[in-house]
């Protein structure tokens, strides 16, 4: 997203760069539309961020950052599942899977835009209910052969599904949101949570991170599942006004405080060229590790 959008061309030399540099693993989002009279604004705002102007398929990068690196994870915080038929969301993260050798890290959600909803034809009060059917509809297709599934929103008829992930039984799925439902969601049904933090904007506070993860973890194990296995991966979010040290700070105090193992950095604000992006790569991963 943003102006690292614009140059495409530098997709598979930035991965494998920033792999070699240490990078543990590649992130994309799920952007659509940047409306000129937004429905409803960005984070709390009547507008959309100007990073979002420019937005480039997930898919077809994960597949880029996939064929050109051999370690790192290739993630996705998060795809919008609503949108996507699951057979189709199947199909293609199956062959990212593939293709990786086993490295895909599937994050979705339900999206915030309503515009995002209206340009796709789906009905944004039956988001959560679909991303629910989609989550079923994936772990046939995933774990079974034929496949199928019938429910409200998608029907598949049994299938013979040879392309069957690497990762037994399926690729770990984590899922993000704050809202009651959501946690609730993640709880019952993810391998882990994908929270956020906003450098520059917000004092570190573990609490803001800890918290809705031990609710999260109450929450399983009401049903039944043992709150040890919910992993939890933090996205760390930088504004324009944001530096790399404001980065480095909050990625140290977020292991230290709060445990984190596993962090990204959204790089759309804070980077404009590749080279750029690479040498926050270098520095971030000189002073926090390889996670």
């Amino acid at each position: 997203m943003g102006r690292l959008a614009h140059q495409p061309q530098e997709i598979a030399r930035f991965a494998s760069e920033a792999e070699r540099l240490g990078a543990a693993s590649f992130w994309v989002g799920d952007r659509l539309l940047a409306p000129v009279k937004p429905t409803v604004g960005y984070g709390g705002t009547d507008e959309i961020p100007e990073a979002f102007h420019s937005v480039l398929d997930p898919f077809a990068l994960m597949a880029a950052a996939a064929a050109v690196t051999r370690t790192a994870v290739i993630g996705s915080n998060v795809l919008i599942a609503p949108w996507y038929p699951p057979a189709l969301l199947a199909r293609s993260l199956t062959t990212i899977d593939l293709v990786s050798g086993g490295r895909l890290m599937a994050g979705f959600g339900t999206g915030w835009s309503p515009d995002e909803y209206q340009a796709v034809g789906i009905p944004m009060n039956e988001r959560g209910a679909r991303l629910d059917e989609c989550l079923d509809a994936l772990e046939s297709l995933w774990t079974l052969n034929p496949a199928s599934h019938e429910g409200k929103y998608w029907s598949i008829p049994a299938t013979h599904v040879e392309l069957r992930p690497v990762q037994v039984p399926r690729p770990p799925v984590y899922l993000g949101g704050y809202s009651e439902a959501a946690m609730r969601r993640t709880a019952r049904r993810a391998d882990g949570w994908l929270p956020v933090v906003v450098p520059g904007l917000m004092e570190f506070d573990a609490d803001a991170i800890t918290a809705p993860m031990n609710q999260i973890g109450k929450l399983a194990a009401e049903h039944g599942r043992d709150p040890g296995n919910l992993d939890m991966i933090l996205r760390v979010y930088p504004q324009g006004n944001g530096t790399a040290d404001d980065v480095v700070e909050f990625l140290t105090r977020a292991a230290r405080e709060a445990g984190i193992t596993h962090a990204f950095v959204d790089m759309m604000n804070i980077a404009t060229e590749v080279d750029q992006a690479l040498d926050i790569v270098d520095r971030l991963v000189r002073k926090c590790g390889t996670n």
